[in-house]
């Protein structure tokens, strides 16, 4: 039963891992809003890196941002986050490949092994966290921004993007739960009985004890 959620889990963390890379490759975290526009031309969207517009001929041009500084600082941090997210994941798909049960990798000693999984599992929580806050924060920015009456700016909507991130977020938690809870499961299986070696002190005691047992030729007149 162990192996199987391992596995599971191992399948979840590679499937929101992965899934990264196509939130972060994805250019739709954001788009042009048509609410209240009677006549679109043309439709602006972008993700973390670049912005691009298209019009109704489906001519369309992207250019990337051109200053780190220059951009807000919500964007700055979901960059930051979603790459920390892609280092943790990385890191957990190690430690869970070498702490599997079913897996070669580190010899069989398994307590060893578990630990190297749950710190896996430790890692792939993370990445879902950092994934959420990046995808979560930029989301709201845009629900801000609609909902401001009083906002200059174009207005947009949440792009698909987002959703790819939400559902990387949510497959690598489900992974790392996983991975925590395979490593409190206890089969029978698992107890090693190890031979009782008795401290060198009662090997002592012992010796003593014999020693006293054995019968003296001398009477207790001859130690006076």
């Amino acid at each position: 039963m162990k192996e199987i959620i391992e596995v599971i889990a191992l399948f979840l963390g590679f499937a929101g891992w992965i899934m990264i890379f196509i939130s972060l490759q994805d250019q739709y975290w954001k788009e042009s809003t048509t609410d209240g526009s009677v006549i679109t031309t043309s439709t602006i969207y972008e993700n973390l890196w670049m912005s691009c517009a298209s019009d109704s001929t489906g001519i369309y041009n992207c250019r990337d941002f051109p200053s780190l500084f220059a951009l807000p600082g919500y964007i700055q941090a979901s960059r930051a986050l979603m790459i920390a997210a892609i280092v943790f994941g990385t890191f957990g798909l190690v430690a869970t490949l070498v702490g599997m049960k079913c897996s070669k990798i580190g010899g069989e000693n398994y307590v060893l092994k578990g630990r190297i999984a749950a710190i896996g599992g430790v890692f792939f929580l993370l990445q879902g966290i950092c994934t959420m806050i990046a995808v979560s924060w930029y989301a709201a920015n845009i629900t801000q921004q609609f909902f401001d009456q009083f906002y200059p700016g174009t207005k947009y909507e949440i792009g698909e993007g987002l959703y790819i991130g939400w559902s990387s977020a949510i497959l690598a938690i489900c992974g790392g739960s996983c991975l925590m809870c395979a490593c409190k499961v206890k089969t029978p299986n698992e107890k090693i009985s190890y031979p009782y070696q008795p401290p060198s002190r009662g090997h002592v005691l012992s010796t003593v004890g014999t020693s006293q047992s054995v019968p003296s030729n001398y009477g207790r007149n001859a130690y006076v």
